[in-house]
């Protein structure tokens, strides 16, 4: 919606038909809110600004409409910058700033200072307690204690069925989610060591892996960081009917990743039977494949 159109839509309403207006969103007739509601949001963005007074309401009903509609605008919102992300960065994209701009096309109000400030302090945590450790072994041991023991993050097993599993500040809050979810936690954790640990996608499940002149290991941050070898990887290849191809133990790239995570949502809100947001997730995915 343009300037123009917002600036018309303000004429069209005086104040006190607003406020007429907008109180009738707590009428208990459900035939009448809805009406009121389709209404308001003829208006478009511009309703943002007239609702946002009745956001702490004291009637509950008003107060919850009120926010639907707003949450409604701003998700627009968050779907543009997102969409703008995705179609203006390389392959190597900002994978940390892609997971809290997907998050806040579910949840506009996502704080992603607050995230990146909640990876920094696991950073600082673990730098201090990797001065100890020698090894890169006893590293990546220290680093899966710290996450899967002391922050008790862990694997969703009914990851599939529930879309708070995919989004990245739910996983932070809820301390568990889906494989790639918890990996991205994990490649995030790493950055900010200075260790070189990368994303693997395998069929059907994904994996980090940590690789150096003299150690190769992967990492299955789903199940508490197991570590697992080539030759387990390549079990798993096998057990999934998967020929041994290369590519699929090969690092992947950020905007693959981003690709993945937006492919795992959009099946789990098909399987959740919520079309409007997996055919939503659909753009996301179109955008990031051009």
């Amino acid at each position: 919606m343009n300037a123009n159109t917002s600036t018309e839509a303000d004429s069209t309403l005086s104040d006190a038909q607003r406020t007429a207006l907008i109180s009738l969103l707590a009428d208990d007739d459900a035939r009448v809110h809805q009406e009121v509601r389709r209404k308001l949001m003829s208006y478009g963005p511009v309703v943002v600004d007239w609702l946002k007074p009745y956001s702490l309401d004291n009637d509950p009903a008003l107060r919850r409409r009120t926010r639907e509609i707003v949450t409604h605008f701003k998700r627009l919102q968050a779907d543009v910058q997102f969409l703008d992300f995705c179609s203006n960065q390389g392959e190597d994209l900002d994978l940390e700033m892609g997971v809290g701009l997907l998050a806040r096309t579910k949840d506009p109000e996502v704080h992603l200072g607050a995230l990146n400030a909640q990876l920094d302090q696991f950073g600082a945590e673990l730098r201090a307690r990797l001065q100890a450790a020698v090894s890169p072994q006893q590293k990546l041991l220290a680093i899966n204690h710290f996450l899967f023991i002391d922050q008790g993050f862990h694997g969703n097993p009914q990851y599939e069925t529930n879309v708070e599993n995919c989004y990245f500040n739910r996983i932070m809050e809820r301390k568990t989610g889906n494989p790639i979810g918890l990996c991205a936690l994990y490649l995030f954790v790493c950055r900010r060591l200075g260790l070189p640990v990368t994303g693997i996608g395998l069929p059907g499940h994904f994996i980090c892996r940590f690789q150096s002149p003299i150690l190769e290991l992967y990492i299955d941050c789903f199940h508490h960081g197991r570590f697992l070898m080539k030759a387990d990887c390549i079990q798993h290849l096998h057990a999934t009917n998967h020929g041994l191809h290369e590519g699929y133990l090969a690092p992947v790239s950020t905007r693959r990743i981003l690709m993945r995570m937006c492919a795992n949502l959009q099946q789990t809100y098909l399987q959740a039977e919520q079309t409007e947001e997996a055919a939503r997730v659909k753009r996301y995915l179109i955008a990031l494949a051009s």
